[in-house]
């Protein structure tokens, strides 16, 4: 991966490759970013640029060899550590190691790929993954030998924020005091569930969301499409080359998402006082509640994405929203009224608690009958 490959975040760029000719490099740096920001790419990058020597702030430098290697994912002190879980081929204690050639397709595939992607790639979508105490044993082993290339070794931990309490404890003293010429880069969408403890030890990196410029001009240069097609794209992905990529392809679940949406509040809006439409809603629940619960997650914050634009739509900040759906005879504007500063935080909370639940192993199907339930009530308030 090289530096001129990674979209944008110039600053983050120069930040990174001054930290290593200056021989300043921090032990553990958390890099934060949402979906499709580049945390990946970018760590990455930067382990290559660490461990092949390279300079000038560019990743063709330095050891020829070593950068070789880097082109196939293959180098023996670049670690890494993500979210597993069981499947077909990983029966127990399932580890990164034994999914690294899925690993690598998916880095090579969609570097800018989420949870969901790769949750798909390993075909457990009905299941929740997590970096576990086995992973942090595998990572304390891993990282206790010398390194391969007499250099520093990487550990790069992908969605840090999946790492479970007693791995998180584990990791910690490691963190704190690593080997020798050790580099750790925990990447996060979300940081506030990274414990405090490991979270002071590390130095922090914010990723802010891609500008659509870059984003247009990715599309241009790797898919050949229009300018016109690549503006409207770069605009409704919202920061995030993922959805982007994904809109070029149709590839995206959001159309799916979409109608489920859109057949969810028309049973909300008449299940006042309509016995069918609230036979309407249980039907829906049943529906969502048989998908794995990472689509469920996806589906819930589709829907907060949702209402969080339709507000912005009913208080006249067109400039902010990038959502345009597809349903026949829904129109954002008409639907957009309904959702005001009088009830979008208690349906924000409403959706943010059955994610909660959900992502605990609770019954979907109770979870959303409830969440409709309550939907429904939350739809006919008024605005003040």
């Amino acid at each position: 991966m090289l530096f001129s490959e990674i979209l944008g975040q110039k600053h983050i760029k120069k930040h990174l490759t001054q930290s290593v000719d200056n021989g300043r490099i921090p032990h553990a740096q958390l890099f934060v970013g949402k979906e499709g920001s580049g945390t990946l790419p970018m760590a990455i990058a930067y382990a290559r640029y660490i461990l092949c020597n390279n300079s000038g702030g560019e990743n063709n430098s330095g050891n020829e060899a070593c950068n070789l290697k880097f082109n196939a994912l293959s180098h023996p002190d670049l670690h890494f550590a993500f979210p597993v879980t069981t499947s077909d081929k990983v029966k127990s204690k399932p580890v990164s190691s034994f999914y690294l050639d899925e690993w690598r397709q998916l880095l090579k595939e969609q570097p800018y790929g989420n949870l969901f992607d790769w949750y798909k790639l390993l075909g457990v979508d009905n299941k929740q993954g997590q970096i576990g105490v086995d992973e942090a044993l595998e990572i304390v082993k891993s990282l206790s030998l010398k390194s391969y290339e007499g250099g520093y070794k990487v550990m790069v931990i992908w969605m840090a924020e999946k790492m479970n309490t007693q791995c998180a404890n584990k990791l910690l003293k490691l963190i704190e005091e690593p080997p020798n010429k050790t580099v750790f880069i925990l990447i996060t969408e979300d940081e506030e569930q990274i414990i405090n403890t490991i979270k002071s030890r590390c130095q922090t990196l914010h990723f802010p969301p891609l500008a659509e410029d870059d984003i247009k001009n990715a599309l241009i240069n790797k898919y050949n499409i229009d300018e016109n097609i690549a503006v409207k794209i770069a605009h409704q992905s919202n920061g995030n080359f993922n959805k982007a990529a994904d809109l070029v392809y149709h590839d995206t679940e959001d159309t799916q998402f979409e109608d489920w949406f859109v057949f969810w509040v028309r049973s909300a809006f008449k299940a006042k006082g309509n016995k069918a439409a609230i036979h309407d809603l249980i039907s829906w629940s049943d529906e969502i509640a048989k998908t794995g619960r990472e689509t469920q997650k996806q589906f819930l914050n589709f829907c907060l994405d949702f209402f969080r634009q339709s507000m912005l739509l009913n208080y006249n900040v067109q400039e902010l929203v990038y959502i345009e759906p597809k349903s026949k005879n829904f129109k954002l504007e008409n639907f957009a009224p309904f959702v005001h500063g009088n009830n979008i935080m208690d349906i924000s909370n409403e959706l943010q608690d059955a994610i909660y639940h959900i992502e605990r192993n609770g019954n979907s199907k109770i979870i959303l009958t409830d969440l409709s339930i309550k939907l429904t009530r939350l739809l006919h308030k008024k605005a003040e």
